[in-house]
């Protein structure tokens, strides 16, 4: 088999624990210029790439910087930084569970993203680390939704990190959930749900469908009391939003979904009142560098359950 070629090195540094984007023009394009594609390619506008481009912002690998006149080349690779949207600050700190040469578990709080993307760029887990800690390498591992909280393994020496990505891709991590949802005294628990999960690009919500099962969740009653209960929930694969699909198809959504059952109106920003109840409690697994067996606990508990009353005001 042939190797990929890897990329070349960012010639521009970091801004605030993000990294300047990197595009790779593509073969088979008919452009005459870099601008064309960038124009064509990037929703940013015509006049803020042409000041881009005035400014030097927009560099090749050498850290030249590239002329809006210049010649489009197949397979040439330039860089620029975005423009960082107004972010609202989560006001929460991400908690450092464990750090030393190869990794850092981060016990991350809910409202923030794990990596950049879309409108959270800068005000994400990753650039947090990456400024806080002093490692602008960090890379994530795998990835938490925003509204989730708990443990998310960060890598720190890029050439390290496909080896911990292969512990989650080849199910070599023991991921185990908590959850606060309705109780429902008819729903037999334990129980293993099994189903395909469907989430396509630019649709907020995934959804079941028929067909070869992609998604296994086991799901357990950990307590109850009153119309809520306390639940175990430990995924055998990673579906985006299984964990909420399953325990919605179970007739118990977890409280504080905004997309199961029902996908609500967004909430404004700065709003950070009732959080999802669902938390990444215990990350567990065999360093694949240093061979050390690692098992991490958040001490978080879902404030549903502490303070019913607290977190539906």
């Amino acid at each position: 088999m042939r190797r990929r070629t890897p990329p070349p090195p960012s010639p521009l540094p970091q801004r605030d624990g993000v990294d300047a984007v990197r595009l790779k023009l593509p073969t088979g394009e008919v452009c005459a210029t870099v601008r064309d594609h960038l124009v064509a390619r990037l929703a940013a506008g015509a006049d803020l790439i042409d000041d881009m481009f005035a400014a030097g912002g927009i560099v090749d690998a050498t850290g030249r910087p590239v002329s809006a006149d210049s010649a489009y080349v197949p397979g040439m690779f330039v860089w620029f930084h975005r423009e960082l949207p107004d972010e609202e600050r989560v006001p929460f700190p991400i908690d450092v569970m464990y750090r030393d040469d190869h990794v850092v578990v981060a016990d991350k709080p809910h409202f923030l993203a794990t990596t950049p993307r879309g409108s959270h760029v800068a005000e994400t887990a990753l650039a947090r680390l990456r400024r806080d800690l002093g490692v602008p390498a960090l890379g994530a591992a795998h990835r938490l939704d925003r509204l989730t909280a708990g443990l998310v393994l960060f890598v720190v020496r890029p050439e390290e990190r496909g080896a911990y990505q292969a512990l989650f891709r080849d199910k070599r991590v023991t991921k185990v959930y908590e959850a606060v949802a309705p109780y429902d005294p008819a729903l037999e628990l334990p129980r293993t749900v099994r189903s395909r999960i469907l989430k396509e690009r630019g649709v907020p919500a995934a959804r079941e469908v028929e067909g070869e099962t992609n998604a296994v969740s086991t799901v357990e009653l950990l307590e109850h009391r009153g119309e809520l209960a306390r639940y175990r929930l430990t995924p055998r694969t990673g579906q985006t939003h299984q964990l909420r699909v399953h325990m919605s198809t179970l007739g118990v959504p977890i409280l504080g979904d905004p997309l199961y059952p029902v996908v609500t109106d967004p909430v404004a920003a700065g709003d950070f009142r009732r959080p999802l109840q669902l938390l990444a409690q215990v990350l567990e697994f065999t360093d694949p560098v240093t061979g050390r067996e690692h098992r991490f606990v958040s001490p978080r508990v879902l404030q549903s359950w502490s303070s019913y009353d607290a977190w539906a005001a």
